[in-house]
């Protein structure tokens, strides 16, 4: 390993390709290192692609899950490791049901934590990509995410802890992904009138006008990556059960796309290194 090191820890299969997908893609392209860590196997999904909804895909879910992950990876230049764990499923009703047992959600924090420290201690990544504290939208396992992620960066580095998952590892610098801003679906909107066409972002962004915060107000770097918004695409769509290649993640031309907002966003959570704000680059004021 001659680059950098970037772990990038996400809740399920499909998770890497829709945030920060094309971060990745760059790093990776330049000769850096980057390892995708996948905490469970997406066995609870639901098939939201109806081109996909066929015999012999529903019933092997979680085997087209992998196979569709193992083909994102490729297309993004990644390494990647599972994690292990079940699924929680998305919850849903009015009172919100149990998660069923054995699910991620439930697992004692102790032990993803360590699992995910081997992990680190094995890769020693400079810089690792997580979740904020709200799991970037609320399902039970992207906030355990978050939870796991923040324990096993301070454990990683402490040789009292995990004593037997190896040598300890500090990570310089970790980073939570933004990819849904207002700001961002609000430029592509305004193309869409300019261009006579109908917005398919209006419900998004009529929703939004109640919410109180942006979350920009949080980004503390801006990472240039239009180059790769193809490459990006392309993962996405290896996720076939997962992404309707006609739905609005592809709606937005990509000429439009990388003229308007050819960056993607973080928010800088921990450091241990001096850096200058705004970034442009995650490895800013990190020594390899």
């Amino acid at each position: 390993m001659t680059g950098y090191r970037l772990l990038a820890v996400h809740a399920h299969p499909d998770d890497e390709s829709s945030k920060g997908a094309a971060t990745m893609a760059r790093y990776a392209a330049e000769g850096d290192d980057v390892l995708v860590v996948t905490l469970t196997g997406g066995e609870r999904g639901d098939i939201l692609n109806p081109a996909m909804d066929v015999a012999g895909v529903k019933d092997r879910l979680p085997e087209v899950r992998r196979e569709e992950m193992a083909k994102a990876a490729a297309i993004l230049g990644v390494q990647h490791q599972w994690l292990g764990f079940v699924d929680s499923g998305l919850p849903e009703g009015d009172p919100l049901p149990p998660l069923p047992e054995g699910s991620f959600a439930l697992e004692p924090l102790e032990i993803p934590v360590e699992r995910l420290v081997r992990v680190i201690r094995e890769f020693r990544p400079h810089v690792m990509l997580t979740y904020d504290e709200n799991g970037g939208y609320p399902h039970p396992d992207h906030i355990k995410t978050h939870e796991v992620s923040m324990a096993a960066y301070e454990a990683a580095a402490d040789p009292q802890q995990f004593p037997e998952a190896g040598e300890p590892w500090q990570i310089s610098k970790v980073y939570y992904s933004h990819g849904f801003l207002r700001g961002k679906f609000q430029a592509f909107a305004d193309e869409f009138e300019k261009a006579g066409l109908d917005n398919p972002y209006a419900e998004w962004l009529e929703r939004w006008k109640d919410e109180k915060n942006d979350m920009m107000a949080r980004v503390t770097t801006q990472v240039e990556c239009g180059e790769y918004f193809p490459v990006r695409d392309d993962a996405l769509r290896a996720h076939a059960t997962q992404i309707d290649p006609n739905g609005p993640f592809f709606a937005v031309p990509m000429e439009w796309q990388q003229r308007l907002w050819p960056t993607e966003e973080y928010e800088l959570a921990k450091t241990n290194v001096s850096t200058r704000m705004p970034e442009t680059d995650l490895f800013s004021g990190v020594e390899k």
